[in-house]
């Protein structure tokens, strides 16, 4: 709406004149005067009128015409809470002496929804609502639950049989590898152990070291004692009475033994003759307690 006294045009506008309980809407105020006479806008406080409050509002622009003259502009966020229809009076403008009304609005708050009055009697609360069963949505689950289950049973059982064929299938095909004698080993590590004269190069330690491991090992598979994993002294007391009738042999051993452990813990200095023996030692044990030996000896 404008409103014009001399060169002072004045406007009120609201952006939309109906609006939602707690809805927003703008209220735009203008004015338009000559250059160098000085406005000054409605002084609105935090409520437009009863029932209308303001959320927000901007500063007074002010910009200049292609005309010469100024105009200046003020934007007012209006809201209400309250339905009814809002007649909001003119508004004052003051140029010098002069004041310069804007025409009258009006606003338009109205409910998001209608409310049936005659519903608006106090009863007592309603029962709790129980949905009827629906039995055939619970058997199609039922089912479709059974049916996941058996395919994943299924598939257990399936992938096991055929990790089971696999590896059968598997242990058929490895060859089977017959396993060589003890003492067989045993003389082609002492026969090594001999052409690599290790003693000669200075390494006694290691090559005592060397000898009693290939014995005790021939000891373990042998005659099913953890030589490996004995002290010297617990694998003599083993292996004594199964060399009962070989005395000679069992002395041998325990010579061989002891000599390396005096050489690996006790910093013991072996004589060339002492290594050769301890050697030969090992060659003896191994020969003469090969089955066929045995049998022969027993035999004899």
């Amino acid at each position: 709406m404008l409103t014009t006294i001399l060169a002072l045009v004045v406007s009120a506008a609201i952006d939309s004149t109906t609006l939602f309980i707690g809805d927003q809407t703008d209220l735009h105020l203008r004015a338009t005067c000559e250059v160098g006479e000085q406005v000054t806008m409605p002084v609105i406080a935090e409520e437009l009128i009863p029932g209308i409050e303001i959320v927000d509002r901007t500063i007074v622009d002010t910009t200049q015409l292609n005309d010469g003259r100024v105009q200046y502009n003020q934007y007012l966020t209006l809201t209400s809470f309250e339905d009814s229809l809002f007649y909001i009076e003119p508004l004052p403008f003051v140029c010098g002496n002069d004041t310069t009304w804007t025409e009258s609005l009006m606003l338009n708050v109205v409910q998001p929804f209608e409310m049936d009055s005659t519903d608006m009697a106090i009863t007592d609360i309603k029962g709790i609502y129980r949905a009827p069963i629906w039995w055939w949505g619970i058997f199609r689950w039922v089912l479709l639950a059974l049916a996941i289950a058996g395919v994943g049973v299924g598939g257990y059982y399936l992938i096991t049989y055929l990790k089971s064929r696999c590896r059968n299938k598997q242990e058929k095909e490895l060859p089977i590898i017959p396993l060589r004698p003890a003492e067989e080993v045993a003389l082609e590590k002492l026969d090594l152990i001999r052409e690599q004269k290790i003693w000669q190069q200075g390494q006694v330690k290691e090559y005592h070291t060397q000898l009693t491991d290939v014995v005790r090992e021939y000891i373990a598979r042998r005659f099913d004692v953890s030589s490996t994993e004995q002290t010297s002294d617990e694998t003599l007391r083993a292996m004594r009475p199964l060399l009962n009738q070989q005395k000679d042999l069992y002395e041998q051993l325990r010579k061989m033994l002891s000599l390396a452990d005096l050489v690996k813990f006790a910093k013991w200095t072996a004589t060339p003759d002492e290594n050769e023996m301890s050697l030969r030692n090992a060659y003896t044990f191994v020969k003469e307690t090969t089955p066929q030996v045995e049998e022969e000896i027993q035999n004899s």
